[in-house]
């Protein structure tokens, strides 16, 4: 059975602030930090089959491989405390934009969205609703999750543990942010296209963005929100369609409800992206 926002929101502490075990690391410890986590991890068998690589941007990847195949058991809180300070740390260091600067009440933003300062950001996921599980994968499920920290996965199992069943297409989901920049993340599986565009795939994406938008609004504290490219990766949804339905679907709904939220952003993450969604809003 489907679950509802009632159904999971004591289950993640949805209401609840993200308060890290540890304060944010200064720039010069991160490489210390990463070195530390790997070596905490030293059972896991992803570390246990390499040694431990020389160049500190090596031993970062690694980590970052280890927790993208790690599957969402629970931690040790030393541990949790040592990624608390060099996620916390790394988020210091990015260049952050604020959603509330970008035209309102739709803009279209090129660039990485977990650079995004909005109070919520829409992941494109798969319906096990559980992140990626291919080390290093260029999707921006994996960025999402990688940034956030391995919480945002252990609340993804809680949410799935509870529904017995994977996550239909068009629907959406909500969990806190994390080392976000954003406080929320909403995660809705989007259609896959695998030959001819039909009519079909149309609806499923339209409902997908409704039901994030809908989410999103049964929490007060959502004012911005923005999207990434839904189904227009691996899932083979074509791009100049997937931004008419995108934006169409987000005029309309703004439309019935207005002043709902500050904000509506449209990430583009290149250079085609960014032209078909500008030529489009």
């Amino acid at each position: 059975m489907l679950t509802a926002l009632p159904d999971y929101r004591h289950a993640v502490a949805l209401d609840e602030p993200f308060r890290p075990l540890s304060a944010p690391a200064p720039a010069g410890e991160l490489e210390l930090l990463t070195s530390l986590a790997l070596r905490m991890l030293g059972d896991d068998p992803w570390v246990g089959r390499f040694r431990l690589p020389r160049e500190a941007g090596d031993r970062r990847r690694m980590l970052r491989a280890v927790l993208t195949v790690r599957e969402p058991a629970p931690l040790d809180p030393e541990l949790v405390a040592v990624l608390d300070a060099l996620l916390g740390g790394e988020r210091q260091q990015r260049p952050l934009t604020n959603a509330l600067t970008l035209p309102a009440p739709i803009a279209v933003w090129r660039g990485d969205i977990t650079r995004l300062r909005a109070d919520a950001i829409v992941n494109a996921a798969n319906d096990a609703l559980l992140g990626c599980f291919q080390p290093l994968h260029a999707c921006v499920d994996n960025a999402i999750h990688d940034v956030a920290g391995p919480r945002l996965r252990a609340d993804c199992r809680r949410i799935m543990t509870l529904q017995g069943t994977p996550e239909p297409t068009g629907t959406a989901k909500i969990t806190r942010g994390y080392h976000l920049p954003a406080p929320f993340v909403l995660h809705t599986v989007g259609p896959i296209v695998r030959g001819n565009l039909l009519p079909a795939h149309g609806t499923a994406l339209a409902d997908s963005y409704r039901a994030c938008l809908d989410l999103a609004a049964e929490v007060p504290g959502i004012r911005t929100i923005a999207f990434s490219g839904i189904s227009t990766g691996i899932f083979g949804f074509p791009k100049r369609p997937a931004a008419r339905t995108a934006i169409g679907t987000v005029r309309d709904w703004l439309a019935t409800r207005p002043g709902r939220f500050d904000r509506v952003v449209f990430v583009a993450f290149s250079g085609e992206d960014e032209t078909v969604y500008r030529e489009l809003s």
